[in-house]
């Protein structure tokens, strides 16, 4: 499978979260070519600020793999993650994060930091832009029913 099939199903994810009335984010964590984890937004639902889509993903993965060092997976989100989700990948030691659309107001991997980049001792490599105006049109027709 490719980046962008992994996306796909990131983006399905998403679509779930915005059917449920939450902001449209989707992860998968993928090992060896099997994906381990899965998560969407659930912040309205669970009353729960940490209920991001990245947390659960690697909540699910960490379950699936009965450990919860992540060495030897892949992330692929629809938005780029803010800085709790990105602290969790660090600790986490997800080794690649692939995301979608840029995050202007909370974006933690280049949009306003890149925490990778800090004095951490574990660095994840980061590729954006992966299906970008899908992951974008998404969010996009979200917000604009919302308002």
């Amino acid at each position: 499978m490719t980046h962008e099939d992994y996306m796909r199903q990131a983006l399905d994810l998403a679509r779930e979260a915005a059917a449920a009335g939450e902001v449209p984010v989707g992860c998968v964590i993928v090992r060896d070519g099997a994906v381990i984890g899965r998560g969407r937004n659930r912040r309205e639902e669970d009353n729960d600020p940490a209920g991001h889509a990245e947390l659960a993903a690697i909540r699910d993965a960490c379950r699936t793999i009965g450990d919860w060092r992540l060495t030897g997976t892949r992330l692929y989100v629809t938005l780029e993650p803010c800085p709790m989700c990105a602290g969790g990948i660090i600790s986490a030691r997800i080794p690649e994060v692939y995301y979608g659309a840029k995050d202007a107001g909370f974006g933690a991997c280049g949009s306003i930091l890149n925490l990778f980049e800090e004095n951490f001792r574990h660095h994840p490599k980061i590729v954006g832009h992966i299906l970008e105006a899908e992951c974008g049109a998404v969010l996009a027709d979200f917000f604009a029913g919302v308002r």
